[in-house]
């Protein structure tokens, strides 16, 4: 009697390839209370913004309207990219029908658009830039989306918006999407920083990496070396030292989103500073600096100014800028061991 072999075949785990971004923000909080399902509905709307401009941004170039300039300026008095107007235009559409967002805070607008059918019951408010590097879009480079939500104090009767101007703590979540040769959302809502990649078979972000923790010491320092003679002696002090020690490595793309990426993921530290004729550098904290900030100090990083921590910094205005040096904590320290060398050094020439 002959006996009969089956093959046994595992079944395969399909635990990590079934964690939506919804999924998992519910998972974080371990609850389905009113609170929870507002976040994680919330998470879904900037998951489909991503989408949305993602699905534009593949077809850059077979359509018209998608590259190049509008023509206009922005409030900060810069010109105006097709592709930006668009995605700042699929942030508001988007979160028209959410219910929960009663304002929309972007770096393309001068004031926050307000959704009065919302405001009744929302009470949230949705930071962003729409397109940062946008300037990479028309060469087919990386660029990406950094979003914030904040909860909204007050009913803000005069449209001023001034419960914004509070620091970075205020935060409850704050992310990005990159859109490069995969589009990938990594977000935190104070519980670690996770990363999604965006599955277009099932047009679903599904669970990449849980818990990232960037490295204690990186090779890669990322900064615009164009600028060197604007800088201040103690900045390019700084960079007078990586050039003459081995082990670091020049990384620069022109997208803040990919650069920060990249550190997030292989350390080092990314630095914005400011410059002789504006200390207070380019970035705008609400809509930059702070969002990448939280995710930065919840991946065991730092995010400073070089002389205070992005988080602590509390705006005058809805468009302040920042200087912004993030990444590793030991990088980070040690460009602020050169600003602090050279403050003191100015002291005593007083």
């Amino acid at each position: 009697m002959s006996e009969t072999h089956q093959e046994v075949t595992q079944e395969p785990a399909l635990d990590r390839d079934c964690t939506t971004l919804s999924r998992h923000v519910l998972q974080q909080l371990q609850s389905f209370a009113p609170d929870a399902q507002d976040l994680s509905s919330l998470m879904n709307r900037i998951a489909l913004a991503g989408k949305l401009i993602s699905r534009h941004l593949s077809r850059a170039g077979l359509m018209e309207g998608v590259l190049g300039f509008t023509g206009g300026v922005n409030v900060q008095g810069e010109s105006v990219k097709k592709m930006d107007l668009y995605a700042n235009q699929v942030f508001i559409s988007v979160f028209k029908q959410s219910g929960l967002v009663c304002r929309l805070a972007s770096e393309e607008m001068e004031k926050p658009y307000y959704i009065p059918e919302n405001c009744p019951i929302g009470r949230y408010t949705l930071l962003y830039d729409p397109i940062d590097g946008s300037s990479n879009v028309d060469i087919n480079l990386n660029v990406g989306s950094i979003f914030s939500i904040r909860q909204q104090e007050g009913i803000d009767e005069d449209g001023s918006a001034k419960d914004l101007l509070q620091s970075g703590r205020k935060q409850l979540a704050a992310g990005y999407i990159l859109y490069g040769p995969s589009t990938m959302l990594v977000y935190s809502i104070g519980r670690g920083v996770h990363a999604f990649t965006l599955d277009p078979s099932l047009g679903e972000f599904i669970l990449f990496s849980e818990n990232i923790k960037v490295p204690e010491h990186g090779p890669i320092y990322s900064v615009n070396e164009g600028n060197f003679w604007q800088w201040s002696e103690s900045i390019r002090s700084y960079i007078r030292y990586v050039h003459r020690h081995e082990g670091y490595t020049a990384r620069y793309s022109g997208a803040l989103v990919g650069d920060f990426h990249r550190i997030l993921f292989q350390g080092g530290v990314f630095m914005y500073p400011g410059t002789e004729k504006k200390p207070e550098g380019k970035l705008r904290l609400l809509y930059e600096t702070a969002p990448l900030a939280f995710l930065m100090e919840q991946a065991g990083g730092r995010a400073s100014t070089g002389t205070q921590e992005i988080m602590d910094v509390i705006p005058d205005r809805l468009h302040a800028r920042t200087p912004f040096i993030v990444g590793s904590k030991e990088d980070v320290a040690l460009v602020k061991s050169f600003i602090q060398e050279g403050e003191r050094q100015e002291k005593d020439q007083k």
